[in-house]
């Protein structure tokens, strides 16, 4: 079986357990694929999460990973279409990009960016996924993890993207825990000679971090001198009112 043709009846059969549980057998008449093949896909779904067997039955149904994918698109959008003005907003106000990422494991996802009219600017990181200890939002969002979350997270190797990223797993965690005081996180030059950012956490109503609203630009003008905390508590006051958005949305 090729890939191509496997991925086209992985997704049939995802497809057909989205009515609810069935069995192979009527799986497999729906997705007009062989039983012995039908059980083969749905054993190797199960091991990814995909589906999940009813307990005590034989009937399977859509698993874990598939809701928490759905949830997860669900909740970006939502977290963007709420961002974004305070996105636009931010750039205006500091003259740098702002932009907003979403944990996605071990990395935050670039997920939006607004530019400023600055002549000279940054890329457009958007859709991007970067190291958690190496740009600013990710350190955001590491530092509101559980401290056996972090424990693990540090427990791995820790990537040097250019000479200044931090690698030292006992400086990471004094560099958390002063984050957790601050409420903010700078990096600079440590992902990408040569930028600079700042970023602040959001918040669901339940009080998980689901993003991070981040402002960036060239290092050598950003942030301007003597401005590092009051441009962090800016980041930190635009996370805040996206927390409050969400939370007055999902109410």
């Amino acid at each position: 079986m090729s890939r191509v043709q496997s991925i086209e009846r992985a997704f049939a059969v995802l497809g057909a357990l989205t009515d609810g549980p069935i069995g192979v057998t009527e799986l497999a008449e729906r997705v007009e694929l062989p039983k012995s093949t039908a059980a083969r896909m749905l054993a190797s779904l199960a091991r990814e999460g995909a589906v999940e067997q009813l307990p005590g039955e034989t009937r399977y149904q859509l698993g874990p990973r598939i809701e928490s994918l759905a949830t997860g698109l669900v909740t970006a959008r939502s977290v963007v279409a709420i961002a974004r003005p305070h996105l636009a907003e931010l750039a205006a106000s500091i003259g740098e990009a702002a932009g907003l990422s979403v944990p996605d494991g071990d990395t935050v996802h670039y997920i939006d960016q607004v530019d400023s009219d600055h002549p000279v600017g940054v890329r457009d990181w958007t859709g991007a996924r970067l190291a958690l200890h190496a740009v600013s939002s990710g350190l955001a969002v590491l530092a509101h993890r559980s401290p056996a979350r972090i424990d693990a997270y540090l427990a791995k190797p820790l990537e040097p993207f250019t000479e200044r990223t931090m690698t030292d797993p006992d400086q990471v965690r004094a560099r958390l825990r002063r984050i957790q005081l601050d409420g903010y996180a700078w990096t600079n030059s440590e992902y990408a000679d040569g930028i600079a950012s700042v970023a602040a956490a959001i918040a669901d109503p339940s009080g998980e971090i689901v993003a991070a609203v981040h402002v960036h630009g060239p290092a050598y003008r950003f942030p301007p001198a003597g401005r590092e905390a009051a441009l962090g508590l800016q980041v930190v006051s635009t996370a805040t009112r996206i927390t409050r958005r969400l939370r007055q949305t999902e109410a």
